[in-house]
């Protein structure tokens, strides 16, 4: 089982230093598991087999996303999560993260100067609540509304979780810039190794 413990071990205080966003439906916790945590899932997941179909390494569990489609399909099922990610799923819902245990999750992994598009997840597929936890390094996401192309930075630090439901979730993409090195708010954090685990819920017709 993996503890609840909330420190953090981090060269910044989020708390005092940072201010999330007053996007509807979008939440940050930025000590949701701390260092010794992160390390325990690190180590499990790359003990698993990565897939390096993409520019980055992926796994997939719950459900196979095929990004070349943008969607899932009759044969996306990959069977239940494994135990360690389960627990998780089981952690979001006692915390109220989530009111049921999501069944589909990506893990990503980004090296220095890897990111990601601008991009809202699949409606038809998932539901209303996108939940991505960082392992290893800080980085910087840009959030785009997508009405009005406003772009607005957040820091994710190691050990944080982002959710992103209603507004945040339907009416603004998310991405990461291809960079080694993010400025925020007159800040400049250096990027490391980061792993992303995305849990999410599928829907009818998909499961």
């Amino acid at each position: 089982m993996i503890p609840s413990s909330k420190s953090l071990n981090f060269d910044v205080d989020p708390k005092s230093d940072f201010i999330v966003p007053e996007i509807p439906g979008l939440n940050l916790i930025h000590d949701y598991i701390n260092t010794q945590e992160q390390n325990q899932l690190l180590e499990i997941i790359d003990q698993q087999e990565w897939s390096t179909q993409l520019k980055r390494r992926v796994q997939h569990y719950g459900y196979r996303y095929e990004y070349q489609k943008r969607t899932l399909t009759s044969a996306s099922y990959l069977g239940e999560l494994p135990n360690w990610a389960n627990q998780l799923g089981q952690r979001l819902v006692r915390d109220r993260v989530t009111p049921t245990p999501p069944d589909q999750l990506i893990i990503n992994e980004y090296l220095p100067g890897q990111g990601i598009t601008n991009h809202v997840d699949c409606v038809p597929c998932f539901g209303n609540t996108i939940i991505s936890l960082s392992l290893g390094s800080c980085c910087v996401m840009n959030l785009t509304h997508l009405p009005t192309q406003t772009q607005i930075p957040v820091l994710l630090l190691p050990g944080s979780l982002l959710i992103l439901q209603r507004v945040a979730r339907y009416q603004w993409q998310h991405g990461i810039p291809a960079r080694k090195n993010d400025k925020y708010q007159g800040r400049e954090f250096g990027r490391s190794r980061r792993v992303s685990l995305t849990f999410r819920e599928v829907v009818f017709p998909y499961k």
